[in-house]
């Protein structure tokens, strides 16, 4: 069962890129296309959120992978292309937004997250330790290491 599991796995897995976008720009400068090809890595699909322009099907990706070439044949740079998409949709369109006050969790959340977890993780292991050793009486104890010490055993501090 678990091989079927696996190889059904492999066989969608060679699959996937069937499903890739194949477009064809034709660019008289290969920096042109370096510069297309990383800002529609850059910009985000507004039809699937979770995909980039490069990788997306949506007819509005399809749209503005046409608006980026337009405007990079046209001579316009990366920031006014950028620029231009930003007004036109917002900063969603981006898939790094800037750092501003109205981005700061995003970008700072997931520390803040992963340093409150290691705290509680801490307060957790401290917390623990301390109530295994209140569980036994001091005699408890003894007796614990004078069976460990007959049987050959180190006793742990």
């Amino acid at each position: 069962m678990q091989l079927k599991i696996l190889v059904l796995t492999l066989l969608l897995c060679l699959v996937t890129p069937a499903f890739a976008v194949i477009e064809v720009f034709t660019f008289d400068d290969p920096v042109k296309e370096q510069r297309y090809r990383k800002l529609s890595e850059e910009l985000r699909c507004l039809v699937c959120q979770n995909q980039n322009l490069a990788d997306s099907n949506a007819d509005l990706a399809k749209d503005l992978r046409n608006q980026v070439y337009n405007m990079i044949e046209a001579g316009k740079n990366d920031a006014e292309i950028i620029d231009y998409m930003v007004s036109r949709y917002g900063e969603f369109v981006l898939y790094r937004p800037p750092l501003q006050t109205n981005t700061v969790l995003l970008w700072a959340g997931p520390f803040v997250l992963l340093l409150g977890g290691l705290a509680g993780l801490a307060v957790f292991v401290r917390r623990r330790k301390a109530t295994t050793r209140e569980r036994m009486s001091p005699e408890e104890q003894a007796r614990l290491r004078r069976m460990l010490e007959e049987q050959g055993g180190e006793p742990r501090s």
